[in-house]
């Protein structure tokens, strides 16, 4: 073959690369849509056009990974079709198990070795507009290390003229951007569409009163940050903004001894792709929240085996469940009675019959509260990763998981080297730069159903399910060369790190502290030969 004909077939497989990317951005949009509203004659139509360009790309890209999700998601779509256009909790499961696939896809190389590569958060450029145009290119240059792309502007005028032409996903504005406060007065001549206006992550690098975050919210604004712009919490805005960001479905546990009644508050949730089981006989409650662990249960108040008050009391009895929502749902309409039932251990009260909207933004609401609260108690407060005793419980989690399931899992434990002496030499502010960019970095580059924490210090967890420990040590590997090639600023010289792993496969007759014990030992063995490499532990 010609070097000419092979940069041409190089642009063609790039050409089909791009379209692979967008038909699955696509599809996890849609998706992302329909757990926020409900799913809609719309929704099923457009993921399903998205799913036959996506194979018919993934097909000539010779994407065979894409390939073969695309068909399997095409079949979905015909049996909730065959269904009368219903969701069902069985759907709801298959659809979100292939859109973790399309997102593990994305993400990295899969353990075939198949040829990977990264989903951009956002399908268009952010835009940028800060007062310092110096600042907004060092932020640029940093979003497009992450796989964002971003355009900066440094007068209103040509801002203001690139939004008409092109809307942004999101966009990054000082609110002295030209002028004091004169940012505020430019979001709002941008946004001509109250139903669909440009969400705004507003920048200011004083503090602001509260006139001023109220004019922010006026204008579009969904986030403020004041001071320094941080690149990890940046990306998490941005991130969330653009409704990109994948994350399960919802799990509600119904009890209730009305088979009729469970039916159709399981059938009303399901629309809004809610995963839902029921439970009709509530001394089963508890063994089912084990194995399901949803997070909300509806109770009915009045049941012949055991009332929802009791069951609540056995609930809030369990350390697991204390901050488990419970809402009552059922045809008490005696005020004090209702009031009487809450205060023994539940949150809400919904009367039957109720609406189905209000019961969805009833559940949605309060399962939204319960995750970002949990995820408060169990994340590190400096990175947003796991915490130690957290990710110990998740290894125990998938380790219980792998065994069952005959699947491969591997820990991995990693440690940035030399990291006293980033300390010593250039202070702590630096050394927590640069733990928080290992962190982003490990969260972009790992599969959504990877598990990431922060064990303790400079040191990192990694649970990789259905991943041998070869697949692993290729895959932190590979972003142990690329984390050593950051470049932070500094002084007296620019500074770089790199950090040493070690990896471990479960096996039966482990569990997870001996397996946390190997990975351990198999970090010491690479810190042992020279640092910044990754080393296997041997299986016992």
């Amino acid at each position: 073959m010609t070097e000419v004909q092979t940069d041409n077939a190089e642009r063609i497989k790039q050409h089909f690369a791009v379209r692979v990317i967008n038909e699955a951005r696509i599809i996890l949009e849609v998706w992302q849509k329909a757990q926020t509203q409900e799913w809609t004659k719309q929704e099923a139509e457009t993921m399903l056009a998205a799913a036959e360009r996506l194979q018919k790309y993934a097909e000539r890209f010779e994407q065979q990974a894409h390939a073969n999700i695309a068909a399997d998601l095409l079949s979905c779509l015909g049996k909730i079709n065959e269904q009368r256009g219903r969701l069902t909790t069985e759907r709801i499961e298959e659809m979100t198990a292939l859109m973790q696939a399309l997102t593990q896809t994305g993400l990295r190389q899969d353990d075939q070795n198949a040829a990977g590569f990264v989903v951009p958060i956002l399908r268009r450029p952010l835009y940028i507009a800060l007062s310092s145009l110096t600042q907004a290119q060092h932020l640029s240059t940093q979003l497009n290390f992450f796989g964002v792309q971003s355009e900066t502007f440094s007068d209103a005028q040509a801002f203001k003229q690139a939004v008409n032409e092109r809307r942004p996903p999101v966009i990054i504005l000082d609110v002295d951007f030209f002028g004091p406060e004169q940012g505020l007065t430019l979001a709002q001549s941008i946004q001509n569409d109250p139903e669909v206006a440009i969400p705004i992550l507003f920048y200011s690098q004083h503090d602001a009163d509260a006139l001023v975050r109220l004019a922010a919210v006026r204008a579009g604004g969904e986030g403020f940050i004041v001071g320094e712009l941080e690149i990890s919490e940046l990306l998490e805005l941005v991130e969330s903004f653009s409704r990109t960001s994948h994350f399960d479905p919802y799990r509600v546990l119904v009890v209730d001894d009305s088979k009729a009644q469970s039916t159709f508050t399981e059938r009303t949730l399901n629309g809004a792709a809610i995963i839902t089981r029921s439970v009709n006989d509530p001394t089963l409650a508890l063994a089912q929240m084990m194995e399901f662990a949803p997070d909300l249960i509806i109770l009915d108040m009045y049941m012949p085996q055991c009332s929802g008050p009791e069951l609540a009391k056995v609930i809030r009895q369990s350390e697991r469940f204390v901050g488990m929502p419970i809402i009552y749902l059922s045809g008490e309409e005696d005020l004090g009675k209702q009031l009487n039932a809450m205060s023994q251990g539940a949150d809400d009260f919904l009367t039957k019959p109720v609406m189905p909207h209000h019961l969805i933004a009833t559940v949605r609401n309060r399962a939204i509260r319960a995750r970002n609260l949990k995820a408060r108690m169990v994340r590190d407060s400096l990175t947003g990763l796991y915490s130690h005793t957290h990710i110990l419980q998740l290894l125990d989690d998938a380790c219980a998981r792998a065994l069952k399931n005959g699947q491969p899992l591997s820990f991995v434990m990693l440690d940035i080297d030399h990291f006293k002496k980033v300390n010593d030499t250039y202070g702590h502010p630096m050394g927590d730069k640069v733990i928080k960019s290992l962190a982003l970095y490990l969260k972009q580059r790992l599969r959504k159903t990877d598990h990431i924490g922060r064990y303790g210090g400079e040191e990192f967890a990694l649970v990789l399910p259905n991943t041998n420990a070869e697949n692993a040590a290729k895959v932190v590997d590979e972003i142990r060369q690329r984390f050593s090639e950051i470049s932070y600023p500094a002084q007296p010289q620019d500074l770089s790190c790199a950090f040493s792993a070690g990896v471990a496969q479960f096996a039966e007759g482990l569990d997870a502290m001996k397996l946390a014990n190997l990975a351990d030992q198999a970090l010491y063995v690479a810190k042992h030969k020279g640092r910044n490499q990754v080393a296997i532990a041997e299986q016992p």
